[in-house]
């Protein structure tokens, strides 16, 4: 019993992830996103896209992996990739992570935290996938909605093309369809 109550409160404390707010608005909604509907979406997403991963990739591990990425923002909080991807967050998400794993039974905060690591180096197969499905959602909501984000924190188009190329190492096909649809945004003057 002592080790589902560990679970709950672990489920108590993940909760907190509905209340980081992300610097995104849901396709068709005028509020930001959650860090929590960002981790159901990318799971979805990966599910979904899975077929198109440049190499063959363990679904179960990539929806692992992205259903535990954020959990560090419980303590870190949510910051735009475009200006913050720095060693001092990582820092903070790394201990955040480390916080709320530790609520778990004994033997299962390390599996996770491994799989954290694994994602935030992107070396594997499953991180590289994992990491190139992270960034699609972000780039539909701004695609989708008049480049919002883009906009509200000046993002260029140079940025959004250092970052999101990186989409290429999980999934060419898919970099290629959406480098087509950043270009039609630049032609379109949401992206500048």
């Amino acid at each position: 019993m002592q080790e589902i109550e560990q679970v709950l409160s672990f489920m108590v404390e993940i909760e907190k992830l509905k209340d980081v707010h992300r610097k995104t608005k849901p396709v068709g909604l005028a509020r930001y996103e959650n860090s929590a509907e960002h981790s159901w979406h990318v799971c979805l997403s990966a599910l979904m896209l899975q077929q198109y991963a440049n190499q063959p990739v363990n679904i179960d591990r990539v929806i692992k992996m992205l259903l535990i990425h954020d959990l560090g923002e419980i303590d870190a909080g949510d910051t735009i990739i475009y200006a913050t991807e720095t060693p001092e967050n990582k820092a903070l998400e790394l201990a955040g992570i480390k916080r709320v794993m530790a609520l778990l039974p004994a033997g299962q905060a390390e599996q996770y935290i491994e799989l954290w690591l694994e994602f935030e180096a992107g070396a594997s197969n499953d991180a590289q996938f994992a990491k190139a499905i992270d960034r699609v959602p972000p780039l539909l909501h701004n695609l989708h909605g008049e480049g919002h984000s883009w906009k509200a924190n000046k993002v260029t188009k140079e940025q959004v093309f250092k970052v999101n190329s990186r989409i290429a190492k999980g999934s060419k096909p898919l970099w290629e369809l959406l480098e087509e649809k950043l270009q039609a945004a630049i032609d379109e003057g949401l992206l500048k």
